[in-house]
């Protein structure tokens, strides 16, 4: 099949030089480009016209929570509440009937918004839902959540759950949980009060996946593990649904870790590791938590938060417990992500990724997040070239709490992604989905503008991190194909390389950049097969 009459959008180093105005003919063979010509194509064969539309690599998001954002379509979704009201109102017509002693889940709330409460939600308000019912709800970023009086006489069962932080669970004036959880407490009551079998999680991926291909991502790497409770069921899932047919994406399935327990568990009963697996579903990295969120004043800092002087932060391991883990991973041939907001937490990662700096290179270990940075921090970085995850359309929505978070003298390198591009330090963009947008053109906007979406602030915000349409597109394509190890048969539009491209309804280098975000993509091909049309 030859795609014709197309103009080649790739910002980057080609097997040639595509010009803006030729257009080409893209030969698919099977799932690979087999060749590209000058248009018109001349030969045989199938011939699609591709009426001078662009086509540009497929985007790869490096960083997200499919399974989660699959759950939200397709179980209870508390992401447009915005009173107590209306939550309870939702809770109640969602569940037919509210029984005791069963569970009901819901997540996306934001109660910060909530005018008609004076107080965050705690176990007690829960009991206007329903005394005796075992309730869970996450807060819309993922690093919070509130739950019922009755889960909490479980959780109090779990002897593990004593070795959670105590700065992790919330309590009343009287020293007794008030029924509202952070971090890495929220991660364990995911993963341990319930799973889902692997057919609730594939009915929810079936929710998600037209999502990914509406947007032109024709690769994900994700962290679900904790909204299933084992890896071999989400694994399970992602594979049938492969098997079926049903999968217009590839996948790197993370494993999500508490210790180094559960790295040996994987690691002992299962012979796959990072990069392996089947045609479309691979392994990842193990995900290593590290500690918060700035938004909580948990995201462990070198500085207190300047809105909050008496707090800075909490690591949740030791130096010696992250670098045994990175070791122990390194040997056993798994990349590692590590989650690392603050400049304390990411001065932990470099030091354990120092420790493994051969294995850092080879393995290709990351740091998801690296918000807050400094001189000597990005230093260190150069050195060793770990890759960065970063999540661009967080900044549209925080760029005016930054000042709470971080003394002014380091605002200069927070999400410093110029200075970390201008080191040779790989970056990948990415959605960090439901959190963050889904649309790479909103992620891309932020990177190369740094305001909301309203143009605020005017020039935008630490305008010296701006980056470019072209290294923001290398970020969501050839960059993130390297975390796969798959850089020579992804992310790029060339011949042997995977048939994995978008049709977009304009060319990003001819429009007013300030439109960025108004790109649409018309069609999404995977595996030389098309598999969205606008």
């Amino acid at each position: 099949m030859i795609l014709d009459n197309v103009r080649i959008f790739q910002p980057y180093q080609p097997y040639q030089t595509f010009q803006k105005d030729q257009t080409y003919a893209v030969k698919i063979n099977g799932y690979k480009i087999e060749a590209i010509y000058n248009s018109p194509y001349e030969g045989d064969g199938e011939v699609i016209d591709g009426m001078g539309r662009v086509l540009s690599p497929g985007f790869i998001d490096s960083h997200m929570h499919l399974l989660r954002y699959g759950l939200l379509k397709k179980e209870l979704d508390l992401t447009e509440v915005t009173s107590w009201k209306e939550m309870k109102a939702l809770v109640k017509s969602h569940y037919d009937e509210l029984q005791q002693y069963h569970w009901v889940f819901g997540k996306g709330f934001n109660d910060s918004k909530f005018e008609d409460i004076d107080c965050l939600l705690t176990a007690q308000n829960l009991n206007e839902i329903q005394v005796n019912a075992f309730m869970y709800f996450m807060h819309q970023d993922g690093h919070e959540c509130v739950i019922s009086e009755r889960a909490m006489e479980l959780l109090k069962k779990e002897e593990d759950f004593k070795k959670e932080p105590e700065e992790f669970k919330e309590k009343d004036e009287y020293g007794n949980w008030n029924g509202r959880f952070k971090d890495t407490a929220v991660h364990y009551i995911k993963h341990h009060f319930w799973g889902r079998s692997s057919e609730d999680a594939k009915e929810a991926l079936k929710k998600a996946l037209p999502k990914m291909s509406e947007h032109g991502i024709t690769s994900v790497h994700t962290d679900d593990i904790n909204f299933i409770g084992c890896y071999d069921s989400l694994w399970q899932a992602y594979t049938q649904l492969e098997d079926e047919e049903d999968l217009p994406i590839d996948v790197q399935l993370h494993h999500y870790i508490f210790n180094i327990n559960d790295m040996k568990s994987y690691c002992q009963e299962s012979e796959r590791r990072t990069g392996e697996g089947t045609s479309r579903v691979k392994v990842g990295a193990f995900k290593i938590f590290l500690y918060g969120t700035q938004r909580l004043y948990t995201a462990a800092m070198r500085n207190p938060y300047p809105a909050d002087p008496e707090k800075d932060g909490y690591l949740i391991y030791t130096q010696e417990q992250l670098e045994d883990m990175v070791a122990y991973a390194s040997k056993n041939d798994m990349q590692v992500a590590m989650h690392a907001i603050g400049d304390r937490a990411v001065e932990q990662a470099i030091t354990a990724l120092e420790k493994s700096r051969e294995d850092t290179k080879r393995l290709r270990h990351r740091i998801i997040h690296a918000q807050t940075l400094a001189p000597d921090l990005i230093d260190r970085l150069r050195r060793i070239k770990p890759y960065i995850e970063t999540q661009p359309s967080f900044l549209l929505d925080e760029w005016s709490k930054k000042e709470d978070w971080t003394p002014k003298s380091l605002l200069p390198f927070c999400d410093a992604y110029k200075s970390l591009l201008h080191e040779q330090i790989p970056l990948t963009l990415s959605s960090d989905l439901p959190i963050g947008s889904l649309n790479p053109f909103t992620s891309i906007f932020s990177a190369v503008h740094r305001t909301d979406l309203d143009g605020n602030p005017e020039g935008g915000w630490m305008p010296q991190e701006k980056i470019s349409v072209k290294d923001a597109f290398i970020g969501f394509t050839k960059t993130p194909a390297e975390l796969e190890y798959r850089e020579e048969e992804k992310g790029k539009i060339e011949p042997g390389y995977q048939a994995d491209f978008v049709i977009l309804d304009r060319h990003p280098e001819e429009i007013d950049l300030r439109e960025l975000n108004q790109v649409k993509v018309l069609e999404t091909w995977h595996r030389g097969k098309c598999v969205y049309r606008r």
